[in-house]
């Protein structure tokens, strides 16, 4: 009687999430990151950890090799340092960064920190440096699931302690894309969302946490005790990921 009970569950579950896949596809663009979607970490030259680090996906460096520092707990994911697997990654990123940056149209925010701000879906775009001082971001999905978000930053994405970037009304944190002119840095304590997809590198401080993923198309990725996971989707208590 169990097993009988064990193995409708198990077919309800299924089941629904065909259901939801056919019905409501991912709200994931992935097709803008292609093959490196699947990576929480990807760095162009070499990525150092100090402290209990954990990404959620896989981790990837190419063309350099080199990982340093302390162990980096991998949760469903796998390593690819200089291989034929990071390559092709590190060339879609190439592409996605560019599609990013072409994108055309959108609302001109030069100049103005992102603290206390609320958006909607669209294009922002900042000719220098963008700054997030401390405040909150609020990402607005106006009942969306697949409301796209899209920063333009012409050059360096700077971060203050404790900085929080919030989700609200069905928006999703893969949908949001960061793309940053040189290098990215977030101190201590911050809470993101989105994909950032940097020219050069990415920097975080102690006990941040970013809900995406951290790729570095030349440079490096520096964690320090952080917390990176591509989201999964939860539907009727079954668990999956895109």
């Amino acid at each position: 009687m169990r097993s009988r009970f064990t193995f409708y569950i198990f077919f309800i579950c299924i089941y629904q999430i065909l259901v939801v896949q056919t019905i409501n596809p991912s709200p994931e663009n992935t097709n803008v990151l292609g093959s490196s979607a699947k990576y929480a970490v990807l760095a162009g030259l070499s990525i150092t950890n100090s402290g209990p680090t954990t990404i959620t996906g896989s981790m990837g460096i190419n063309p350099g090799s080199t990982n340093t520092g302390d162990a980096i707990t991998l949760v469903d994911g796998t390593l690819h340092f200089g291989d034929a697997n990071s390559l092709t990654a590190q060339t879609d990123l190439t592409t996605a960064y560019n599609t990013l940056a072409g994108t055309a149209g959108g609302v001109d925010k030069s100049g103005i920190p992102l603290d206390s701000l609320t958006l909607t879906a669209g294009v922002y775009k900042y000719s220098s440096s963008c700054f997030l001082n401390g405040g909150v971001l609020t990402l607005d999905g106006a009942g969306d699931p697949n409301s796209k978000w899209i920063f333009q930053i012409g050059t360096s994405f700077t971060i203050a302690g404790s900085s929080k970037v919030l989700m609200t009304n069905s928006g999703s944190a893969l949908n949001v894309y960061w793309q940053v002119g040189t290098s990215a840095t977030l101190a201590s304590s911050v809470t993101m969302v989105g994909n950032f997809v940097a020219l050069t590198s990415i920097t975080l401080g102690t006990s941040t946490t970013i809900e995406g993923r951290a790729l570095a198309r030349n440079g490096s990725v520096t964690l320090l005790s952080n917390l990176i996971y591509v989201p999964t989707y939860i539907t009727s208590g079954c668990v999956w990921t895109p």
